[in-house]
């Protein structure tokens, strides 16, 4: 049985975007919190604001929902 959450959102890259990674896969880039939060809705995952804290869905990598760089 596979333990890990479901959703994997990379660390910022250099133009401030956060890859996204659902089941394994790579969903698309997201540059902020509603970005990730459409790729949860189109994958039928729940997409409500307070989803983005639950670490059973979402495993954030260097930074969390709220540390977004897009100053590049």
């Amino acid at each position: 049985m596979d333990v890990r959450p479901p959703v994997v959102v990379l660390s910022p890259e250099s133009d401030g975007g956060r890859r996204v990674m659902i089941r394994g896969k790579y969903t698309g880039t997201a540059y902020t919190l509603f970005d990730v939060l459409d790729f949860l809705h189109r994958a039928g995952l729940p997409a409500e604001d307070r989803v983005v804290d639950d670490p059973e869905l979402i495993e954030w990598r260097g930074g969390g929902p709220y540390d977004w760089d897009n100053t590049a």
